[in-house]
């Protein structure tokens, strides 16, 4: 099965926020930036359009013609707890170095580890791949993303981090 994999674009709050599973909203390039999304998947035939409840993702999928995805909300960005919506740099929580030292088992902020991220996406792969699809489509974030490369073994837990995925990046993966 082909997978394509969407991340959202850019989000309407400032840089070093911590958003992750709060419904946050597009930002004001969100048109230029989808066009250029939906242009890159325009020809392709999708069997099924998966996409995380989010505002930010749904927008996106219907900007680029799909106005009712079917809605996973394991496909939600991981949730980060009582840092969501705090700077980065002034989460005064003093769990956070344990955090730092251990984030793929440890939850944020109260939240959810990466780990329990990463169970919640690969039970939604897992589920999917007993479909009979060919090509499916999902809009998610960047999180969803790296768990999915770390499914198909692109990558492992500690190593997630290393490649950047950008807002509006577009990834093809086989499961």
């Amino acid at each position: 099965m082909e997978i394509t994999l969407i991340r959202h674009t850019r989000v309407a709050i400032p840089p070093g926020i911590v958003y992750g599973a709060t419904d946050v909203n597009v930002a004001s390039t969100f048109e230029e930036e989808a066009q250029i999304i939906a242009s890159h998947i325009r020809d392709k035939k999708f069997d099924a359009v998966f996409c995380s409840p989010l505002t930010r993702c749904r927008k996106l999928a219907a900007f680029c013609g799909y106005p009712a995805p079917i809605i996973d909300e394991r496909l939600k960005e991981l949730n980060f707890g009582k840092w969501e919506m705090q700077a980065w740099n002034k989460i005064e929580d003093p769990l956070i170095e344990k955090w730092y030292a251990d984030w793929v088992n440890i939850p944020a902020g109260g939240g959810e580890s990466f780990h329990q991220q990463y169970l919640r996406v690969a039970g939604f792969l897992s589920e999917i791949k007993r479909e009979t699809f060919d090509k499916v489509c999902l809009f998610a974030h960047s999180g969803t993303i790296r768990c999915a490369r770390i499914y198909i073994g692109k990558t492992d837990f500690k190593s997630a981090f290393s490649d950047e995925i950008p807002f509006g990046d577009i990834l093809t993966i086989h499961i």
